[in-house]
């Protein structure tokens, strides 16, 4: 079988002396790829489960799979992986070196296969895990294109208004030299404003997006910031929540269950996590383990985890069921997100659609009361 082969080749000496990363491996080799798709990776996996699940061998699964896969990124890197198997380097190591297409939960995941002789079971694990992630991430992201596109044309649509057609009106409130009422004024100062200062009105919030997202990719202060912000969000926050519980127990159960030892399953959710709170709450759950406690009690303690988890997460540590218990988790709570997202779109429409209609309310009076003026006094000549 491929396990075998793997540990039985010599390992060949390497052409180059890889430099030691700081975490003790090999360096990782960057910039040498593009970037790869998720769902390319995803495909890999549930191919290279099947072919191990088959019983072909490690070296000979990935040369098939490098063989069918089209000129790219990713056949580079199968390429460089298939190579580095053949010389005698586990998988997991390999992989390891192209940490921008398989981060450290994909080759945790892989060495945990590879040293209990059941690489084949851990692959099909995380060929679900990654179709579960993807699904939920999908769920989400279609569910926001319709508000995002609807905000998109509303400000599109109004501000063209505001540019092109007040002043218009403008003109002919000029010609007739009637007294503008103040709501009238009020619309025509800021069509002015939007048509002489257009950089600052469509610039600045730009920048501050610019900025924000700059903050976001190197402060962590101000990403923790923003991520406790999001979770008290009315509604919005709820949802949130979920979202990262959910995700934390298929991916904590899904290591577990592919036999990655407590307190390194920790390590690898709180570095892969893209949430500063979570990440925060495993840290301290981690640390609380470290010195020989369980995981239910420093879950509640975080304020992060719902009861109802913690209670199961308790009841899976004493029946020896942790790995399904979290899972069992994260089904429940992916469905919740799944009516969450759909209750917070429910009511997001609604608003959105007030929102114009107020916008649109207060153009149309605004204009209408000095056409008004000038018509009663075209009828009295």
């Amino acid at each position: 079988m491929a396990k075998r082969i793997q540990r039985s080749t010599p390992k060949a000496a390497p052409r180059e002396a890889p430099r030691a990363s700081s975490a003790g491996g090999p360096a990782p080799r960057r910039g040498r790829s593009g970037r790869v798709n998720s769902a390319t990776v995803t495909e890999f996996t549930i191919q290279l489960a099947t072919l191990s699940e088959a019983g072909i061998p490690v070296v000979r699964a990935l040369t098939i799979l490098e063989g069918q896969t089209r000129p790219g990124p990713f056949k580079e890197v199968l390429r460089e992986i298939t190579e580095d198997v053949s010389g005698g380097s586990p998988l997991s190591e390999a992989m390891q070196k192209h940490d921008r297409v398989f981060d450290r939960l994909y080759a945790s995941m892989v060495r945990a296969g590879e040293a209990g002789g059941v690489l084949d079971r851990v692959l099909q694990r995380l060929a679900v895990f990654r179709e579960k992630a993807a699904e939920v991430r999908g769920k989400i992201g279609t569910a926001m294109i319709y508000p995002t596109v609807l905000v998109l044309v509303a400000v599109g649509v109004v501000s063209a208004v505001m540019a092109f057609v007040i002043p218009k009106f403008k003109e002919i409130f000029d010609s007739f030299g009637v007294d503008l009422p103040e709501v009238t004024q009020i619309l025509l100062n800021v069509s002015t404003f939007i048509r002489d200062r257009w950089y600052i009105v469509f610039g600045l919030p730009a920048l501050l997006l610019v900025l924000h997202l700059g903050l976001l990719a190197k402060r962590q202060g101000y990403r923790r910031f923003f991520h406790a912000f999001l979770l008290r969000v009315p509604v919005l926050g709820g949802v949130l929540r979920k979202t990262i519980i959910a995700g934390f127990s298929r991916t904590f159960g899904t290591l577990i269950q592919a036999g990655v030892p407590h307190l390194d399953a920790l390590g690898i959710v709180r570095d892969t996590t893209g949430n500063e709170v979570l990440r925060d709450a495993v840290e301290d759950i981690r640390r609380t383990v470290r010195e020989g406690e369980g995981i239910a009690r420093p879950m509640g303690e975080t304020g992060v985890f719902d009861d109802i988890v913690v209670n199961m997460v308790d009841v899976g540590e004493e029946t020896g069921e942790l790995d399904n218990m979290l899972l069992k988790v994260a089904e429940a709570y992916e469905k919740q997100v799944d009516r969450g997202t759909t209750r917070l779109l429910n009511l997001l429409e609604p608003l959105m659609i007030v929102a114009m209609a107020v916008v649109v309310g207060f153009i149309v009076i605004a204009l209408f009361l000095p056409l008004l003026d000038i018509m009663g006094a075209i009828g009295s000549t």
